[in-house]
């Protein structure tokens, strides 16, 4: 696909200029837990290992997204276990994710680095699924087979806000069991589902099943806090949830990563990837859904956001770039749409994997941005610049922003921005 070059741009979008911008750090109070991988030990011992017979196999299912500690804690996880006498396995339980294949999904836990040697236990990938039962909707369930032929079963996951909805439980361990469990099959009828009956009406149903059909143990929550470190580590058995989730999601809606300001005419985030969030883009930092039969949330609103790249780890899924308003033809070439169609065909949400609006480089993508929300001054126009929307501690915003600063957000120093060969590069100028 051939998009727009630099002077058919440059004879529709007139030339702006950019005020200095203001570096600031963002520091919440919020918990750390010392020794991870030690509370992901503790967390084991709160399971129903008793029910297992000896030397028994268990599967541990781990996921696709980009958790601080998720190696301490699953390779705790995994050594505790052999240390016990059972016989760990890992199964990707991701759905659809790494374009829906063994090799991608092998592929994507290696990038968290969750591969065989780290681990120390094998990596069954395999997509197959049984159907196990239906839910009372009449939707088949399905398990991936390394779970249906395992002794026990448990997951590892982080409960954190989900990118679509709102409920008692969004995303953590029940939705891992319900859905990552089920491979692209399982996603795919729980989505379709979804869209009827509602996220949580959905996952509920499914999970119930999973549960009655194998023997689930549970799974270990991470909550992370502000700056993605652990939080919070808990064992929480497969008969104590879903509500026992309830707890851990309200303090993660505490403490996880959002901007300090409601309101902004631009948002450029440097980085989006599947490691970041599931839709490349927190959905609750940018205030955008884009889902079915789902309200977008309140706040913040922003009326433009500007993608520059995709992050390594998410190897060219961009599934959630449909989000942003205005891209760059750099990070066009980069995506792979192999693993964005799977999730968006899985999932439903078709329109998270549109592409937005192309544009040669980040100037151009930038100028775009300013020139299409109203009259544009540089003096008044309220513009953050961030990572991406998991590291939300230091980030740039434009001298509107910075006038009226909120509780534990400090200017540190000052910026200028420029961009030579269209590419965006800060200069500091200053201390804040």
């Amino acid at each position: 696909m051939e998009f727009p070059d630099a002077d058919t741009v440059d004879d529709v979008l007139p030339p702006v200029s950019y005020p200095e911008f203001v570096d600031v750090s963002y520091d919440p109070p919020t918990p750390k837990v010392a020794d991870p991988a030690a509370a992901a030990r503790d967390a084991v011992s709160d399971l129903p290992l008793d029910t297992l017979p000896a030397g028994a196999t268990v599967a541990v299912g781990l996921g696709s997204r980009g958790i601080t500690d998720v190696v301490p804690v699953a390779t705790a996880v995994v050594e505790d276990l052999q240390s016990r006498g059972f016989e760990p396995v890992a199964i990707p339980a991701m759905g659809s994710h790494g374009g829906a294949t063994p090799e991608g999904q092998r592929r994507t836990l290696a990038a968290l680095g969750l591969d065989e040697e780290a681990l120390g236990c094998p990596v069954d990938a395999r997509m197959g699924t049984e159907v196990v039962g239906e839910t009372p909707a009449g939707a088949p369930v399905h398990l991936a087979l390394p779970a249906v032929e395992a002794d026990g079963v448990l997951v590892v996951n982080r409960v954190k806000a989900h990118t679509n909805f709102q409920g008692p439980f969004e995303s953590g361990l029940t939705k891992m069991a319900a859905v990552g469990l089920g491979k692209q099959a399982g996603a795919s009828a729980i989505h379709d589902r979804a869209l009827v009956d509602g996220y949580v009406e959905s996952l509920g149903s499914t999970f119930e099943v999973v549960r009655e059909s194998i023997p689930l143990l549970g799974g270990v929550a991470i909550v992370e806090n502000f700056y993605d470190d652990t939080a919070e580590v808990a064992g929480l058995a497969a008969d104590a949830l879903p509500d026992a989730e309830t707890d851990l999601l309200e303090r993660a809606y505490e403490y996880m990563p959002t901007l300090p300001f409601d309101d902004l005419d631009v948002l450029v985030v440097d980085e989006v990837g599947k490691d970041v969030s599931g839709t490349g883009m927190d959905t609750n930092v940018i205030g955008r859904y884009s889902a079915l039969n789902t309200d977008d949330p309140e706040q913040p609103t922003i009326d433009r956001i500007v993608v520059r790249g995709l992050t390594e780890a998410t190897h060219g899924n961009a599934h959630g770039i449909g989000l942003a308003d205005v891209t760059t033809a750099s990070v066009a070439a980069e995506l792979d749409l192999d693993q964005m169609y799977a999730n968006a065909l899985t999932s439903g949400s078709l329109s998270k994997s549109a592409l937005p609006v192309v544009l040669p480089d980040d100037e151009r993508a930038l100028r775009a941005a300013v020139s299409s929300f109203g009259p544009y001054d540089p003096e008044t126009v309220r513009v953050a610049w961030v990572r991406d929307t998991g590291h939300l501690s230091a980030f740039r915003v434009s001298p509107a922003l910075a006038d009226d600063l909120p509780e534990h957000v400090e200017a540190v120093g000052r910026s200028r921005l420029s961009f030579p060969d269209g590419d965006a590069r800060f200069e500091s100028v200053g201390d804040g």
